[in-house]
């Protein structure tokens, strides 16, 4: 995580809405953006569009790398493009200071910590019920008709996930809410999303959606299948 004064610095840049506007574009995407594709998607010139990207790369937000278009390659390839992805880092803001961050891994140690397990299963037990209450709350009128699905979506993304499709249905989820206590206490914070994206898809009674762990880099470890079997936890070290 960074210093405060670096975190207002980047977080505050992204009120400027053609700079805001690039970084979502870049964010939403699962592969490097070009200047030419996040111009086009903003509506600006290329020329203003590679000035914010630049910007957003000097201000740790996103990382630039160099590619060359998919199938071309060799002498008279031309010089490869330069290309947008979203960086690793995090920014937080809080004014005055807090420590939540520090609070939530002094929690995580403390449930990881009781042999018993009995903190553990309260921790699953009021996930499920926190995102069973979320689900109930963004139903739609006909539970269960295909506007289920989309619900769930919106759903995710609302507390962070930022959900996918891939050509079969099922859901993967960009982005862990919780990522910095997930590499710190993987079966813990694992075992609390199954749970609490579990109990979303229980409130919103979106038949067929299946929640599972498969973990896997660079997104959460929950894949929500459509209709595919239900997770076996102790397989991914999650008991």
């Amino acid at each position: 995580m960074d210093q405060p004064g670096l975190g207002l610095s980047a977080v505050s840049s992204l009120d400027d809405p053609v700079r805001g506007r690039l970084y979502r574009v870049v964010a939403d995407r699962a592969r490097p953006v070009g200047r030419d594709e996040a111009a086009a998607a903003v509506g600006v010139g290329r020329p203003l569009a590679a000035y914010h990207l630049d910007k957003l790369v000097e201000l740790g937000l996103l990382t630039a790398s160099y590619q060359r278009p998919a199938g071309r390659g060799g002498p008279g390839a031309g010089r490869p493009a330069k290309v947008y992805a979203r960086s690793g880092r995090e920014f937080a803001v809080s004014v005055p200071p807090r420590e939540y961050e520090l609070a939530a891994r002094l929690l995580a140690s403390a449930v990881d910590g009781d042999a018993s397990g009995s903190s553990r299963a309260a921790l699953r037990g009021v996930a499920r019920q926190y995102g069973a209450d979320a689900g109930r709350q963004g139903r739609p009128a006909e539970a269960g008709h295909p506007g289920a699905p989309q619900a769930l979506r919106a759903l995710l993304r609302q507390h962070g996930f930022e959900p996918w499709q891939d050509e079969d249905g099922a859901v993967y989820l960009r982005n862990c809410p919780f990522h910095q206590l997930a590499a710190q206490h993987p079966g813990l914070v694992c075992g609390m999303n199954l749970e609490l994206i579990g109990g979303m898809v229980d409130g919103l009674e979106a038949s067929g959606m299946q929640p599972r762990l498969a973990p896997g880099p660079g997104r959460c470890c929950v894949v929500i299948a459509a209709g595919g079997p239900a997770s076996e936890m102790s397989k991914t070290g999650a008991s």
